[in-house]
């Protein structure tokens, strides 16, 4: 396991909410990034309870993210330690509602 996937393990088991984005959660940088906080907000999660990862600040770990959960695409949710998916796989769970449920304990 290289470094950067070693701080991306920690990081996804050390907080109940990861979001690994282009940008932050004030300022996305792209579309799939803002809509994935959009979803969040929108399933009660409080956007400073959420650990945020600004791969651009990082080309390790932008690399190193896609290893650790083998998924090609940014941005990629954690919850209690478990990849859940990008934006898209938000979008359905949030239209469902699985991803409220999921995400019920956490609503602030």
């Amino acid at each position: 396991m290289s470094d950067a996937q070693q701080q991306i393990d920690q990081l996804v088991k050390s907080n109940d909410v990861v979001l690994f984005m282009k940008g932050t959660a004030s300022f996305p940088q792209c579309g799939f990034s803002g809509r994935a906080i959009q979803i969040l907000k929108a399933c009660g999660v409080d956007a400073k309870t959420v650990a945020t990862v600004n791969v651009l600040e990082n080309p390790d770990v932008r690399q190193g993210i896609k290893e650790y959960s083998q998924w090609p695409t940014i941005p990629q949710l954690y919850v209690k330690g478990e990849f859940i998916g990008g934006s898209d796989i938000m979008m359905e769970m949030y239209e469902s509602g699985e991803m409220q449920q999921l995400l019920g304990g956490q609503a602030s």
